[in-house]
C-alpha cells in the first residue's frame, strides 16, 4: 500500500471533533490567477484575508473555515498542491 503523504495530518484531524473551525494558510505568488486559484477552494461565507510579502512577490493567504470532516481538509490541501507556486503551511 502507498503510503499517502497525508496520512499524519489525517490522523490528527481525525481525533478531533466534525464540522469544526479550521484555519488554512497558504503563500503564493501574488499573480491574480494564483490567489484566485486558491481562494476558489473555499466557499462565500469563509473569512479570509491576505496579506502581501514586503516586495509584493507573494501574498500570504489565511482562511478559517467551517470544514465538514478530516477528509474534506485533506481535499483542499490537495487541490491547492495543483497550483504552481503555492506553499501550504
Amino acid at each position: 500500500m502507498e503510503k499517502d503523504l497525508f496520512d499524519g495530518l489525517r490522523k490528527q484531524l481525525e481525533e478531533q471533533d466534525w464540522p469544526a473551525l479550521y484555519f488554512f494558510k497558504f503563500i503564493c505568488p501574488s499573480d491574480d490567477e494564483t490567489v484566485a486559484k486558491i481562494v476558489g477552494l473555499f466557499g462565500a461565507h469563509s473569512d479570509i484575508n491576505f496579506q502581501p510579502s514586503t516586495k509584493g512577490k507573494f501574498t500570504s493567504i489565511s482562511v478559517k473555515e467551517v470544514m465538514l470532516s478530516a477528509e474534506r481538509v485533506i481535499d483542499v490541501y490537495k487541490e491547492a498542491g495543483k497550483v504552481k507556486g503555492v506553499i501550504s503551511l
